[in-house]
């Protein structure tokens, strides 16, 4: 896999956004072979094949402009533009492209794609400064780069026949293309920010693993034999098939990808949990608990409740900082029936022997037991008194988290607030 920084357009091709590629590729565990390649640095490489091809009566100097062309065409029943060829200063090379016959792209996906040379400009390829097109630097590269397989977008397709054509004036066999079809959300349309759609780095910053969303790119448009969701990458690797790809466009579903990133970290060793969601933590600039086997305890329980690592410090925070003030939940379950559901719980607690999630259970169920309510209307004035919120991780282990005290101590202060 080779790694090139397509940065002819150099108002486009910022530091940053190069720094932004590389940076999305190694969170996602993508490795290239080689050095990164810039695709600028190659240009004496794109000028000498520019000559070439004049040299070889496969391009020549024209100095027309937009107008010119739209004219010219206009005049002559808008067949694709022909040039007379003028070597003037600041005049662009364009390739000739022939009057008749057809530029046949196969494509692993489609087929044989046929484009009429008839309805073909002859196309620009160098500027009138020399510098190269797209197309041309493209071309080149694939060939001088040894390019095996290109596999891209399906907006790319009308760009293919012309790199066909600079390929073959030059000598070169193209290399094996795939034009996927483009994404789109659930509403149909073409993938737009209003579904949800995300940069690698926000995906990584909103708390997703790598390795889950790497199985959830690979799965869009293509997918096995045996309808496999979940596979590692090196499965991914072996199973993989060009011909299982669909034509139709595929539906990027952002609550797919947080049910699957959800598998995956139920699936992560409890060490390896708490390393994620410490990592997590620190790239949003909070300091992750000192307590280290505190905390990992802590990721332990929401480890089946969390479906990012986003997710998972608002479920586990009780255990390291005071309270949420959620004023909707202390209305909702901190009246009357909530407190005296308080009083009964703390007096079961204040007289647990030893302070375990299986102890606490024990004793919280004989309170539900005793007031013969249904047990929300015990566990959730709970919920409520030591963490602030409706939301935590079970309730018997967050108890056992929290410590006896520091329980004790909630309960009492949601009594008297």
């Amino acid at each position: 896999m080779v790694l090139r920084i397509e940065d002819t357009d150099r108002e486009r091709s910022t530091p940053e956004n190069v720094a932004q590629i590389i940076d999305a590729l190694e969170w996602l565990e993508l490795g290239w072979d080689g050095q990164p390649v810039s695709q600028y640095e190659r240009r004496d490489s794109h000028a000498a094949a520019v000559e070439k091809l004049v040299a070889l009566g496969r391009a020549y100097r024209d100095p027309a402009g937009a107008e010119d062309v739209k004219e010219w065409k206009a005049a002559n029943g808008n067949r694709g533009y022909r040039g007379e060829g003028r070597d003037e200063p600041g005049a662009a090379t364009r390739l000739r492209v022939p009057d008749d016959g057809t530029t046949v792209v196969l494509d692993l996906l489609r087929g044989e794609v046929v484009f009429p040379n008839a309805a073909q400009d002859d196309f620009v390829i160098a500027r009138g400064d020399g510098t190269p097109l797209y197309n041309l630097a493209v071309a080149v590269d694939d060939a001088e780069m040894g390019i095996t397989d290109v596999i891209r977008g399906d907006d790319h397709l009308s760009n293919t026949p012309k790199q066909a054509m600079v390929l073959e004036a030059l000598g070169f066999e193209p290399p094996r293309y795939v034009h996927l079809p483009l994404l789109h959300g659930p509403d149909g349309k073409k993938l737009s920010k209003r579904h949800g759609a995300a940069s690698v780095q926000e995906l990584r910053d909103a708390g997703y693993l790598p390795a889950a969303v790497r199985n959830y790119l690979a799965l869009l448009g293509w997918g096995t034999d045996d309808e496999t969701t979940i596979m590692s990458t090196p499965e991914l690797v072996e199973r993989f098939d060009v011909a299982r790809i669909g034509r139709a466009s595929a539906v990027f579903d952002v609550k797919k990808l947080r049910w699957l990133n959800g598998r995956f970290m139920r699936e992560l060793d409890p060490a390896d949990y708490a390393g994620a969601v410490a990592a997590h933590l620190e790239r949003s600039g909070v300091e992750p608990p000192a307590e280290r086997e505190r905390f990992e305890e802590a990721c332990r329980i929401a480890q089946d409740k969390a479906q990012t690592l986003d997710e998972v410090w608002p479920l586990i925070r009780f255990a390291f900082s005071e309270p949420v003030d959620d004023l909707k939940a202390r209305d909702k379950w901190l009246g009357e029936d909530g407190k005296a559901a308080l009083r009964a719980a703390m007096e079961a607690l204040s007289e647990l022997p030893q302070w375990t999630a299986e102890a606490v259970e024990e004793r919280l169920e004989g309170v539900v037991e005793r007031l013969a309510v249904k047990p929300g209307a015990v566990y959730q004035p709970i919920r409520v008194a030591i963490t602030g919120s409706t939301v935590s991780p079970g309730i018997f282990e967050s108890v056992s988290l929290l410590g006896e005290e520091r329980t004790l101590e909630r309960i009492e202060a949601a009594l008297h607030g």
